[in-house]
């Protein structure tokens, strides 16, 4: 099954629908007038995950523009993928991945299974007690 996200003419992405594995973009487009680019639910940062073991998948081919989108999220015509609003101002867009990235990066080993949380102030991470 393929999956195809609807845009306005901002490029911010309407919904994300699916389809047959065979049809594409053009097609699409020229029976509904919707403007839309592919996506595939397995692609996040650039890299196709296998669905059963989520290891990166040997066909790299199935990878579409970047990671796959939700409402809201942008299609970067600049760098042919799907972008999620920018979490922080100081967060930066890595343009291989379609990610933002953090000024500093998230420490490895975090206590208790909790994610440290970013403090946008002070430019750090905050790690859970």
């Amino acid at each position: 099954m393929a999956h195809f996200a609807e845009l306005d003419d901002n490029n911010k992405v309407i919904r994300v629908n699916h389809a047959p594995d065979n049809i594409t973009e053009e097609e699409i487009v020229a029976r509904t007038g919707l403007k839309v680019k592919r996506c595939s639910y397995n692609t996040k940062g650039g890299i196709h995950f296998d669905p059963i073991t989520n290891e990166p998948s040997e066909d790299q081919s199935k990878s579409f523009r970047k990671n796959f989108p939700g409402c809201g999220w942008i299609y970067r015509e600049d760098i042919d993928g799907f972008v999620s609003r920018q979490p922080y101002p100081s967060w930066t867009l890595n343009f291989n991945t379609g990610l933002y990235q953090a000024p500093v990066p998230m420490p490895l080993n975090q206590p208790n299974g909790y994610l440290a949380e970013w403090d946008e102030e002070n430019q750090a991470w905050i790690l859970p007690e």
